[in-house]
This record gives C-alpha cells, sequence and structure tokens, in this order.
C-alpha cells in the first residue's frame, strides 16, 4: 500500500480538476462519514479526507489525500 500523506490545518494544497490545477487551504481532517456541499464523504479513521477551501471560489470540497500536493504559500 503507498504510503499515506498528511496534512494539517493551514497547509496550502493543490489538486487536479478539469480546468487544470486548483488550490486551496486545508481547514480538517476528516475521519467520519459526513457532507460537503450536500455531497457524502466516507471518510474514516483508515481513509481519511480533508476539507479544503477552495481560493478561487471559497467553498469548501473534500479530497482524498493522494490527490492532494503541497504547495509554497
Amino acid at each position: 500500500m503507498a504510503e499515506q500523506r498528511e496534512f494539517r490545518r493551514g497547509d496550502h494544497v493543490s489538486w487536479a480538476s478539469h480546468s487544470g490545477r486548483a488550490y486551496g487551504i486545508v481547514r480538517e481532517k476528516l475521519t467520519e462519514r459526513t457532507h460537503v456541499r450536500g455531497h457524502t464523504v466516507n471518510a474514516s479513521p483508515e481513509a481519511p479526507q480533508y476539507r479544503i477551501r477552495n481560493d478561487d471560489s471559497g467553498r469548501d470540497v473534500a479530497h482524498r489525500p493522494e490527490v492532494l500536493r503541497h504547495e509554497p504559500k
């Protein structure tokens, strides 16, 4: 299994989106099933996801750590 990436609140990250790369700030680590903007996020302690505030839209999104990468601030 691949090494799990860890992110902390305040980390600046990016991910691939349909329009190129998107950027945002990590708000929290999700370890329970929850909803973000009406979408179910199946997070667990074994498979966490991260709530991120998108820099452009200001909206929250959730992503798995393997699709995120750290960006310089």
